[in-house]
C-alpha cells in the first residue's frame, strides 16, 4: 500500500513529466517567444537534449518508486524526499542551470489581438479559446553558449532611472550632533531586516555572495528576486559586518 510519502512523490513526478512535455514543445520556439510563453523564474534556457534526458530519468525514477511500493518498501520515498531537501539546501551551486516547472494553466498567448477586433471570430468571445503559439518551422540560429552570469546579464532589464536629487537649498538641515544614517538603519523594514538576517546567516554557512539572491528569494514569505537583489546591494556593508559578529 502506498504511503503518504509515496503519493507525494508520485504526484511530484507526474507534475515534472507534464512540465517537461511542455518544455519539449517550447524547444521549437524562438528566444523572444520562449521568454513570453510562461511567467518564468530567472534561469538559463534548457537545451532539447537536456529536456529529453530529464524526461527519461523522470520516467525511470517513477518506475523505481512504483516497484518499491509493490515490494512494500515504506522508506524509499522518505529517503528520496530527504535527498531532494538536502540537495536544494546544501548542494545547489549552478542555481540557474535547472528546468523550471511549466504549467499549462499559466501559458500565455504569443499572438496579440488584432486592432478593433478585426478578423477575430465571434466564437472566441463565447468559448474563451485562444490561438496556440506559433512554432518555428525553419532552423534558427542557436544563441551563443555562455555562463550563467552571461545569461543573467543578457536578461536583466535596464535599471530604473534614479530620481533627480533635490536642490541642497530645500533640504532640511540636520540637527547638530545627530548621526548620519547608516546602512543598518535601512533594515527597519521587516522584509529588509529578514533578508539581511538570511544573507548574514548564509554567508556564515559558506555560501558565495552571487548565490544569495536566488537562495533567499526561494524561501517562504520572502520578497521577489529583484527586490532581494536590491536589498542585498543596499545593505552589503551591514550584512558583512553582521556575518563577522555572529
Amino acid at each position: 500500500m502506498a504511503t503518504p510519502a509515496d503519493q507525494r512523490l508520485l504526484e511530484l513526478l507526474d507534475k515534472w513529466l507534464k512540465s517537461l512535455e511542455l518544455h519539449a514543445r517550447y524547444s521549437s520556439l524562438d528566444d523572444d517567444s520562449y521568454w513570453k510563453i510562461q511567467p518564468w523564474v530567472e534561469h538559463q534556457r534548457p537545451s532539447r537534449w537536456i529536456i529529453d534526458l530529464a524526461m527519461q530519468k523522470t520516467v525511470a525514477l517513477r518506475t523505481n518508486v512504483e516497484e518499491r511500493i509493490k515490494s512494500g518498501d515504506a522508506k524509499f520515498s522518505d529517503a528520496l524526499e530527504l535527498m531532494i531537501f538536502l540537495a536544494n539546501l546544501v548542494g545547489s551551486e549552478h542555481i540557474e542551470r535547472f528546468i523550471p516547472v511549466a504549467d499549462a494553466q499559466s501559458e500565455r498567448s504569443l499572438t496579440g489581438a488584432p486592432p478593433d477586433g478585426a478578423g477575430q471570430p465571434a466564437a472566441d468571445a463565447v468559448t474563451g479559446t485562444r490561438e496556440m503559439p506559433k512554432f518555428l518551422a525553419t532552423k534558427r540560429m542557436m544563441p551563443p553558449a555562455g555562463t550563467a552570469q552571461v545569461a543573467r546579464t543578457e536578461r536583466k532589464s535596464a535599471p530604473p532611472a534614479k530620481p533627480a536629487a533635490k536642490p541642497a537649498a530645500k533640504q532640511a538641515p540636520r540637527p547638530a550632533g545627530s548621526a548620519k544614517p547608516t546602512p543598518a538603519a535601512k533594515s527597519a523594514d521587516p522584509a529588509r531586516a529578514q533578508v539581511v538576517d538570511d544573507a548574514a546567516r548564509l554567508v556564515q554557512w559558506g555560501r558565495q555572495w552571487y548565490e544569495l539572491p536566488e537562495l533567499i528569494a526561494r524561501m517562504a514569505d520572502r520578497p521577489s528576486l529583484p527586490e532581494v537583489r536590491r536589498i542585498l546591494k543596499e545593505n552589503k556593508p551591514a550584512i558583512d559586518e553582521k556575518a563577522k559578529k555572529n
